[in-house]
């Protein structure tokens, strides 16, 4: 038996869910992939979607009953003028998005903070 791939793990995450929440995870992850071309994906933490860019966590993508949470592992350093963080707003690094039924992600906005998050990742290498 071979292996899944964290893609195929993800995959099936997406197609495990069937609801909105899948919708909204294939979603964010499609964003990621566009804003960051060469993201890696990896599964974390016993299930938890986890993309990396410029060699650090840009997000991860849980999932829970009413909603998902991108959190955003360095959210705290990065500029949000479109005010998408609206979660785990106290903590000296993470920032989260909690999107709820019915919510939506606006990719603009969102795309330029995961390539915000991927530029911090490159800095703090150098």
């Amino acid at each position: 038996m071979t292996e899944k791939t964290p893609s195929e793990l993800i995959d099936g995450r997406i197609a495990e869910l069937g609801d909105w929440r899948g919708e909204t995870l294939a979603t964010a992850r499609a964003l990621i992939r566009d804003a960051v071309p060469d993201v890696v994906e990896e599964w974390k933490w016993r299930g938890v979607p986890t993309w990396y860019g410029n060699g650090g966590i840009l997000c991860t993508g849980e999932t829970y009953k009413d909603k998902v949470k991108l959190t955003f592992a360095k959210g705290a350093s990065i500029d949000d003028p479109a005010k998408l963080f609206n979660a785990s707003l106290d903590g000296n690094a993470r920032r989260a998005i909690d999107i709820f039924e019915g919510g939506s992600i606006d990719p603009a906005p969102f795309k330029a903070l995961v390539q915000a998050a991927s530029a911090l990742n490159g800095a703090k290498k150098k």
